[in-house]
C-alpha cells in the first residue's frame, strides 16, 4: 500500500483543487465572503474585509501548493482547517444559523443556511485526508519540494 504513489497524488491533488476551487468561488466577490466572516461576530466589523482577502489568497496559495507538493503547504492547509472547524463550532455552539462561506455566494449550502455541522464534518474528512499525507510521507519517506528549488530550476533551464 505505502509503495504506490498513485493515492498520495490524488489525494494531494484533490485537496489541493478543493482548496484552489474555494478561493477562486470568493475571489471575485470579496465584499459577500467579508460580509459572512463579519456574521460570525468573531472580529471587529473593519477587519472583515482584510480576513476575507488574507483567507482567499491563503487558499489559492496553499492549494497550489499542494497540487505541486511545495513545502510548507499541507501544513498550511491544517492550519486552516483546524481554524475552520473551531469557527465553525464556535457558530454552532452559540447557535447561529448562517453560511459558512466556504464556497462564495453560488454554494447550494448557502441556500439552507445549516450547513454549519455538515461543512464541519466535510473539514473533518479534509483533516484526515491530511493524516493520510502525513503518514504516507513519514512512511515512504517522501519530501516535498521547497518552493526556491523549484524556481532555480526553472531559471537554469532557461
Amino acid at each position: 500500500m505505502w509503495s504506490s504513489s498513485l493515492g498520495y497524488r490524488l489525494i494531494r491533488m484533490g485537496l489541493g483543487g478543493v482548496f484552489l476551487y474555494s478561493g477562486l468561488s470568493k475571489v471575485f466577490n470579496l465584499v459577500y465572503f467579508s460580509g459572512i466572516i463579519d456574521a460570525f461576530g468573531i472580529l471587529p466589523s473593519v477587519l472583515t474585509f482584510p480576513a476575507a482577502v488574507g483567507i482567499v489568497l491563503a487558499e489559492l496559495g496553499l492549494g497550489a501548493g499542494l497540487v505541486f507538493d511545495i513545502k510548507g503547504s499541507l501544513a498550511g492547509i491544517l492550519i486552516m482547517l483546524m481554524g475552520f472547524i473551531g469557527v465553525a463550532g464556535y457558530a454552532i455552539v452559540m447557535g447561529y444559523d448562517i453560511d459558512c462561506g466556504c464556497f462564495g455566494p453560488s454554494d447550494p449550502e448557502a441556500e439552507a443556511f445549516s450547513s454549519l455541522r455538515t461543512a464541519v464534518l466535510r473539514d473533518m474528512v479534509m483533516v484526515a485526508m491530511v493524516g493520510y499525507l502525513y503518514l504516507w510521507r513519514y512512511k515512504t519517506g517522501t519530501r516535498p519540494l521547497f518552493f526556491s528549488n523549484i524556481y532555480l530550476k526553472s531559471r537554469s533551464v532557461r
